[in-house]
């Protein structure tokens, strides 16, 4: 082989195989262990929305790269999971904009069995499309617990990490949503709860 063929990246313990290889992207240390936390989360959120895997692959690779490129000043702000979090919210639902579609809460596998189970604690029969529809109208942490939990099926300790919040305050937003829920689908309260409930300690 001549001088002309060889890559002056190539790596010395590779150079007897003729194997080249490539400086990895100059990533800060803490955003690849963001991106490998989150991956997974980011994913599935996306994929119960726009119905597809591969668009949801497409849109968190956008997102992780808006992620990075505010990562610093991200940073210094504070409130990363909220942040991040918002970038995701945003990204997704731009998608079903410019798409010019409502969400699609893929009903197929583990999220169907999951949505049933919603509808069966509500106490609601018949179509799930009022669900569909008063789960998009929940404040911004409702819907999310609410998506998280009974779509997706993660544990409380999960969403507080995700999240960024305490556990009780997670509960605390679950509760608020599926009450939120039942007065938006006219449905009666849970029975035996009709004490007040206090929020979360923040």
């Amino acid at each position: 082989m001549s001088t002309g063929d060889v890559d002056t990246n190539v790596s010395p313990q590779g150079g007897e195989h003729g194997e080249i290889v490539h400086d990895p992207p100059d990533l800060p240390l803490d955003y690849e262990a963001f991106y490998l936390g989150h991956q997974e989360f980011f994913h599935g959120f996306a994929e119960i929305h726009l119905g597809s895997r591969r668009v949801a692959e497409q849109v968190v690779h956008e997102v992780l790269l808006e992620i990075l490129g505010s990562w610093h000043q991200l940073l210094q702000e504070g409130d990363l999971e909220q942040q991040t979090l918002a970038v995701l919210h945003w990204c997704v639902f731009d998608r079903l904009r410019r798409d010019g579609r409502p969400p699609a809460f893929v009903i197929n596998g583990p999220i169907a069995k999951n949505l049933h189970a919603v509808r069966n604690q509500l106490e609601l029969t018949g179509s799930p499309g009022g669900l569909y529809e008063a789960i998009l109208e929940l404040p911004a942490r409702q819907f999310t617990v609410v998506v998280l939990r009974h779509l997706l099926g993660y544990k409380t300790s999960q969403i507080a990490r995700y999240m960024g919040l305490d556990a009780r305050t997670v509960d605390y937003h679950g509760r608020k949503g599926k009450e939120r829920l039942r007065g938006q689908l006219k449905l009666p309260a849970a029975p035996g709860k009709h004490k007040t409930k206090k929020g979360p300690s923040q």
